[in-house]
């Protein structure tokens, strides 16, 4: 049999990566990823080579607008003038600025994380953020062993969301644990839900879901929580610092249209479609249309009342394409739907060429944006497409649309 014939067999049969083979193909890659890191947390803070500026993460627009909340000047996190000069008091001047554009209830959350000295507050967000997540994950996979838990830290995006600062952690950990306590324990899936109110966009999908697969106490639950959140951080931020933010919101989709956030880290439709060249109106087509039509696959599965994973596998990867700004840290996201997908597969009957995307998905993440500049090709887009199409494959079979005869059995490889 040719080269190129045999090797395309092995991927389609998924034999190639067997658990052994999974083991030691992350533990190099976390290897890797980990000197990686080192060198380039030496570099960036001017242990290699002297720099001419401070560099800096998103993160230190979290920790300023927490440090003018705890100074009892919340509403000033949405001056940029005031915000920057906040910035600059923390890690020197000279550095970009970013842009704080959260609800006052984010804000909220960072003002005790403020008072620690900026480094603790940074490993204590990113710490904790990814020890929720990763809790999530050991409760929909059932169980975390040496090769799931390598696998998680090893997945590129994870160490995306460090290097950047973001609060990728976090969605993923409440929207992960909401989709996993929806059926057992669906107030505390609302109180999870509702607590999104942080990122709302990320929770556009969830009422529809809650709705349409009648789980009303969660639905209830999450409204209640998200108001509550709200109520509550008017109550220690004040009026102003919504109204504040309200402005700030209102202005804020000319940031995100112009470039300003390049289009090669977007993963929404919206972004591949600039990244592609089209003009801002077309974007904002084609990103309606993948919105009506995750939102309309959401519906069907969640009124369906389809298997537990399979929905929630549908409604994780259908969010990232559904709302318009989703970045490439965001893809946590994806990494919970992945869990869905791999949930009690070795009792499943699922093509096995499924690992083999999965596989390829994974490692398509390592340098997606660069990958996206080079060659103009929406990466993250198409791994997130990728999830989005195997779990709606997998709701397809269950409605019956694909005939089980057509799958090979998937079983363990050691």
């Amino acid at each position: 049999m040719p080269v190129t014939a045999r090797l395309v067999t092995q991927l389609q049969s998924g034999d190639w990566l067997s658990t052994a083979r999974l083991r030691l193909y992350v533990a190099i890659l976390l290897a890797a990823e980990l000197a990686v890191f080192c060198f380039i947390v030496a570099g960036t803070h001017g242990w290699i080579v002297p720099l001419d500026k401070p560099n800096t993460t998103d993160f230190v627009s979290f920790y300023a607008a927490g440090s003018l909340a705890d100074a009892g000047t919340p509403a000033l996190a949405y001056d940029h003038t005031a915000h920057f000069a906040a910035e600059e008091a923390v890690v020197g001047k000279g550095i970009e600025y970013q842009y704080f554009n959260y609800p006052p209830v984010y804000q909220a959350l960072f003002a005790p994380i403020a008072r620690l000295p900026y480094l603790a507050a940074f490993i204590a967000f990113e710490g904790a953020t990814l020890v929720l997540f990763l809790a999530a994950a050991r409760g929909i996979l059932g169980r975390l062993d040496a090769t799931a838990l390598m696998a998680l830290l090893a997945f590129p995006v994870a160490w995306w969301n460090i290097g950047l600062g973001q609060n990728a952690f976090l969605t993923a950990a409440l929207f992960g644990a909401g989709t996993l306590l929806v059926e057992r324990r669906p107030i505390l899936a609302g109180l999870c839900f509702g607590a999104l109110c942080y990122k709302p966009h990320f929770a556009l999908l969830v009422p529809l879901a809650l709705g349409l697969g009648g789980h009303w106490r969660a639905f209830v639950a999450a409204a209640v929580s998200a108001a509550a959140l709200m109520l509550g951080s008017v109550a220690l931020l004040g009026p102003g610092t919504w109204q504040a933010f309200l402005v700030t919101v209102s202005e804020s989709h000319s940031m995100y249209e112009s470039g300003r956030i390049l289009f090669s880290g977007f993963v929404s439709p919206f972004g591949a479609t600039r990244l592609l060249g089209a003009d801002i109106a077309t974007a904002y087509v084609v990103q309606g249309v993948f919105t009506a039509v995750a939102a309309g696959v959401v519906g069907i599965v969640w009124w369906k009342k389809l298997s537990l994973p399979v929905r929630n596998a549908v409604l994780a990867s259908a969010t990232l394409l559904a709302v318009p700004l989703s970045l490439l840290y965001d893809l946590m996201l994806g990494a919970i739907a992945g869990c869905w997908l791999l949930r009690d597969a070795d009792k499943e009957t699922v093509p096995a060429w499924e690992k083999t995307a999965l596989a390829l998905t994974y490692a398509a993440l390592l340098d997606s944006r660069a990958l996206a500049d080079k060659l103009s090709i929406p990466v993250n887009t198409i791994c997130a497409l990728v999830l989005f199409g195997l779990a709606t494959r997998r709701a397809s079979r269950e409605l019956g649309l694909i005939s089980p005869a057509r799958l090979r059995a998937v079983a363990p490889t050691r």
